[in-house]
């Protein structure tokens, strides 16, 4: 049964939270430097001075590459219930898991196939 008090617990962590957030914004406001300058108002990217537009196009193999990342990534997060539990799975377990590398790899090797790895082209 969801009681109020069973509530208690998240909105204390929200609360902490909050109050972080808060903090951090009013510390950083009051305490941080209040010299404005001409210089210190112009954008600036990983410390090189901004040169061009902004708007210039990005070879979509960039974006391409990010996707697998991000995708490959998520697939080792679902690795993880499987190596904590890989015993009481047993045979059925490691089937799903090799059904689902399958899978992974043939989206690999397609990609490969593809070309989208090859930055030459």
């Amino acid at each position: 049964m969801n009681l109020p008090e069973n509530y208690i617990p998240i909105l204390i962590q929200a609360a902490v939270g909050l109050g972080f957030v808060i903090v951090s914004l009013l510390g950083a406001h009051f305490l941080g430097p209040k010299v404005k300058s001409e210089v210190k108002d112009q954008s600036w990217e990983c410390g090189v001075e901004s040169v061009g537009n902004a708007r210039t196009p990005f070879s979509v193999k960039y974006f391409l590459t990010a996707i697998l990342f991000v995708l490959f990534d998520i697939e080792i997060v679902f690795f993880y219930p499987y190596a904590v539990n890989f015993r009481e799975l047993g045979v059925d377990g490691f089937l799903a898991i090799v059904t689902f590398v399958s899978i992974f790899f043939l989206g690999f090797f397609y990609v490969l196939k593809r070309g989208a790895l090859d930055w030459d082209k």
